[in-house]
C-alpha cells in the first residue's frame, strides 16, 4: 500500500466511529447539529436540542414537530421565576426573526417528545421533522447522546 491509500484507511476507520449530527436546511432556515438525549426504560417524554437559524429577510415561527418515537412535539422553554425553574409549552411556537439564532440546550428553549413510544438509546439516531410556519417541514436527525449529556459530543463542528 502507498502512503495516500494507507491515509485513506485510516480516515475512513477513525470517521467511522464517530458519526455527527447532520445539519439541515428549508428555505433560510438552518438547523444546526440536532441532538436528544438517552431516556430510562418507562419514560414518557424525551427531548431535542439544535442551534436553528433565520439567513433571510423575513421572521418564521417554529410551531412544532415530529419524531418517530413519540406521539407528538412540543416547543418549551425553562425559565427561572422566584428562584424555581418553570417550564412551559411556548403555544403559538417560537418566532425567529430575520438574521437571528435560537439556542435550544438543556435549561432553556428545548423541544420536548411527548408520549415515547419507545426509549431513546444513546448512539441511535432518532428521526423526525421540524414545522415552521413560512418555510414548511425539515426532516431532521437528532443524534442520540447520554442520560443528562449537556451537549452534543461534536459541540462546535
Amino acid at each position: 500500500m502507498n502512503s495516500t491509500t494507507i491515509f485513506l484507511v485510516v480516515v475512513i476507520a477513525l470517521s467511522a466511529g464517530s458519526a455527527v449530527a447532520e445539519d439541515a436546511r428549508i428555505g433560510s432556515i438552518e438547523i444546526i447539529q440536532p441532538w436528544s438525549r438517552a431516556t430510562p426504560k418507562g419514560a414518557t417524554a424525551g427531548v431535542g436540542y439544535a442551534t436553528i437559524r433565520n439567513t433571510g429577510t423575513l421572521p418564521d415561527r417554529l410551531v412544532g414537530g415530529t419524531v418517530a418515537a413519540a406521539a407528538r412535539v412540543e416547543v418549551h422553554e425553562m425559565t427561572m421565576e422566584a428562584g424555581v425553574m418553570r417550564m412551559r409549552e411556548l403555544k403559538g411556537g417560537l418566532e425567529i426573526k430575520p438574521g437571528e439564532t435560537a439556542t435550544f440546550k438543556p435549561g432553556g428553549l428545548h423541544l420536548m417528545f411527548v408520549d415515547l413510544k419507545t426509549p431513546l438509546e444513546k448512539g441511535k439516531a432518532v428521526k423526525g421533522t421540524l414545522v415552521f410556519e413560512r418555510a414548511g417541514t425539515v426532516e431532521v436527525t437528532y443524534e442520540v447522546e447520554a442520560i443528562g449529556a449537556q451537549a452534543p459530543r461534536h459541540a462546535g463542528h
